[in-house]
């Protein structure tokens, strides 16, 4: 059965191991409790699938709609809702509760979540292009997006043309990574290398989808 759990990021710690003399960075992640809210099923909904809270919601900051969802399922209210397609969902009932020992040392994973958001950054930051060398006669043009394109023909700017934007605030997968050690009496899971997002953000953990060799 695949597993996946919803998590807030706590930060980043290392350990040291013995066995190569090396230093691995670690993500600490507080995985859950996780409640299961909603079951979908084939039957009714064409797909398989479970639907998990986490992260507890106070009761006057829910409507109507949203607490009739919880009471439905029986469950306390929950500040984030998310659903996952998973292997052997059906074996999952309503209202069961889903903890960081639902993983285990070794699992390979993928961490989802939501990129630090950067605001409207220029090409040279977003896009990585480089800039014009600050000598004379350059003029005040050193970190501009260049040329647009032929004025005469096509006399227009091509779809995909990298320019300044907004950068960040955007969902990012990190694949492959692996879990090290697990903490099932406080909830916290440590995932080798970084994962999305800033301190405090609510990232997704389940099992990889290209394990590699």
């Amino acid at each position: 059965m695949t597993k996946a759990i919803i998590g807030k990021k706590i930060g980043m710690t290392q350990i040291f191991d013995e066995a190569t003399n090396k230093v691995i960075p670690l993500t600490v992640v507080e995985a859950g409790p996780c409640v299961v809210v909603q079951k979908k099923t084939v039957e009714n909904d064409g797909y398989s699938a479970v639907q998990l809270g986490f992260g507890d919601l106070r009761e006057k900051l829910a409507n109507k709609p949203v607490k009739g969802h919880f009471a439905k399922a029986d469950a306390p209210l929950k500040r984030t809702l998310k659903e996952f397609r998973l292997d052997g969902a059906d074996a999952i009932e309503v209202g069961a509760i889903l903890k960081a020992d639902t993983f285990e040392v070794g699992d390979i994973v993928d961490v989802s979540g939501t990129s630090k958001g950067k605001g409207f950054q220029g090409t040279i930051k977003k896009n990585n292009q480089r800039s014009l060398k600050e000598t004379h006669g350059t003029g005040p043009v050193h970190r501009q997006a260049g040329s647009m394109g032929a004025c005469s023909s096509p006399s227009r700017i091509f779809k995909g043309k990298k320019l300044a934007g907004h950068m960040g605030a955007e969902k990012v997968t990190i694949q492959n990574l692996e879990i090290v050690k697990i903490d099932a009496e406080n909830n916290l899971i440590a995932i080798k290398g970084a994962i999305p997002g800033p301190k405090n953000g609510i990232v997704t953990i389940c099992d990889c989808v290209k394990k590699k060799a």
